[in-house]
């Protein structure tokens, strides 16, 4: 899997970087079309719901915005769990979704994916204190320790085959609703390992920095795409957008706004 995984991320890059030089190029203009888009809002800085605001907030938010303004489009969202999210999209309920949900190829067989908008790395995420160990090997040869995990998602497959033993079945593997339920269960103590990219990491330690951090080496990479029903004539014009906010620097400007200056809460 992990070669399976790491191989579509090279092929990518090369497509990244030709994305770049098509940012330039006249954007479609979508008339004001109205697209309803599924998220699920709990993957700090990518999409959260703000606590002091209550508003949902975070980068894939604001890149829409961008996105939406750029083609002439109308956005509305709605609320979705993870686990329901893919199918709905499949079966066209929703016109896209956005979860930073990793680009896979089993995952492209029933959705059409945007090209990525971002590329992240896997990392172990602990509590702050955690200190009986620091990378998979460690963490696999005490019996004790437990991994919380979202069923289908890349990080519940990288604990599964390349922290623990390959069963997916593993009763060291405890499963959440959602990411965030993983999260609240790591920071109670009912488990003692989250795997999460390097994105969603940073955002929850930067959030609560005397509650988790992040450790080891990063286990490969990932890269990030918004998903679409198969076929959608909205995939070419969400790509020329993202082409021009690379190539015009609007993505690194989010980069920095949403893993660097943003305060949750402030």
């Amino acid at each position: 899997m992990k070669k399976t995984l790491l191989g579509l991320a090279a092929a990518l890059s090369c497509v990244i970087g030709l994305s770049a030089a098509a940012g330039a190029e006249t954007l479609p203009d979508l008339g004001g079309k109205e697209i309803v888009i599924a998220s699920e809002n709990t993957y700090p800085p990518l999409q959260f719901v703000d606590p002091k605001s209550g508003d949902a907030v975070g980068w894939e938010y604001e890149a829409i915005a961008e996105i939406a303004k750029r083609l002439n489009a109308k956005i509305t969202y709605e609320n979705v769990s993870w686990d329901a999210m893919i199918p709905a999209v499949s079966a066209g309920e929703y016109d896209l979704a956005m979860n930073g949900i990793t680009i896979r190829e089993d995952r492209a067989d029933k959705v059409d994916f945007s090209e990525p908008y971002m590329r992240s790395e896997m990392f172990m995420l602990v509590r702050a204190d955690e200190d009986r160990f620091a990378d998979p090997k460690s963490f696999a040869a005490n019996t004790d320790f437990l991994a919380g995990a979202q069923p289908g998602t890349t990080p519940f497959y990288v604990t599964v085959y390349e922290v623990l033993d390959g069963d997916e079945a593993n009763p060291r593997i405890k499963l959440f609703e959602t990411f965030g339920a993983a999260v609240q269960a790591l920071k109670a103590g009912d488990v003692d390992l989250v795997l999460t990219d390097s994105t969603g990491g940073r955002g929850y330690v930067a959030a609560n920095p005397d509650t988790f951090k992040l450790i080891g080496d990063p286990m490969g990479s990932e890269d990030f795409g918004f998903i679409f029903p198969k076929g959608s004539d909205l995939v070419a014009p969400f790509n020329a957008a993202i082409a021009s906010m690379r190539a015009d620097g609007t993505l690194d400007a989010l980069n920095q706004k949403w893993f660097f200056d943003y305060k949750v809460g402030q």
